[in-house]
């Protein structure tokens, strides 16, 4: 949404003394409704996670899964601040991010994974384990364990990819994130544009 918030100011900058920023706003406004970017693509499933946190005012999600056992996997996920390149053959402008911590009713231990969503094809997205970490106690004065993940075997790293999926972190999971992520922006880009059309529209008012 900065690009875009970003380009349509300097369009308007350049015009404002002609009294067309208004004009300027309501095209754009009109072109975001009129063309939904996102009809027709994958959604994605929540599987067994339900959604924890979605303020609309905010970029970020939570998405939580408890198991009967008391085990939990809380996934924290938001947008990637650049848009991809050479985006032309996917359905999303932009990646995310994710934080998957994992903890277990009798430890204070936790594992948290730092993540990478990507599309990998129009209906199809997976993720990557950038980094791991092993967080002892949220509670003590040094809580972090130190990232391991870099270190491990190739093969590791590949059963941990495996154990997170066991837990939940399916591509239904990953479409569904990329999805709300990017339907949740494009929202938040129209509400703000309606507002500052309100605002110039008052400006002009004599």
């Amino acid at each position: 949404m900065r690009n875009k918030v970003n380009s349509l100011l300097k369009r308007g900058l350049k015009v404002v003394g002609d009294g067309m920023l208004l004009n300027i706003i309501q095209s754009e406004l009109r072109h975001e409704i009129s063309n939904p970017r996102f009809l027709g693509v994958e959604t994605g499933k929540l599987g067994g996670f339900k959604l924890d946190w979605d303020s609309p005012g905010n970029r970020d999600i939570v998405l939580r899964r408890r198991f009967d056992s008391g085990e939990e996997v809380v996934v924290s996920a938001l947008l990637q601040q650049e848009p991809i390149e050479d985006a032309d053959d996917i359905a999303f402008p932009r990646g995310a991010v994710a934080k998957v911590c994992i903890s277990k009713p009798s430890l204070s231990s936790v594992l948290q994974f730092d993540c990478r969503v990507l599309e990998t094809g129009r209906g199809s997205s997976d993720f990557e384990i950038e980094r791991a970490f092993y967080i002892r106690s949220l509670c003590g004065s040094s809580p972090n364990g130190g990232e391991f993940f870099s270190t491990l075997d190739p093969r590791l790293q590949d059963a941990l990819k495996q154990y997170l999926t066991s837990k939940g972190i399916s591509e239904g999971l990953t479409n569904y994130i990329l999805c709300h992520l990017n339907k949740k922006e494009q929202e938040q880009y129209v509400n703000w544009l309606h507002k500052l059309e309100s605002t110039v529209s008052h400006s002009l008012k004599p």
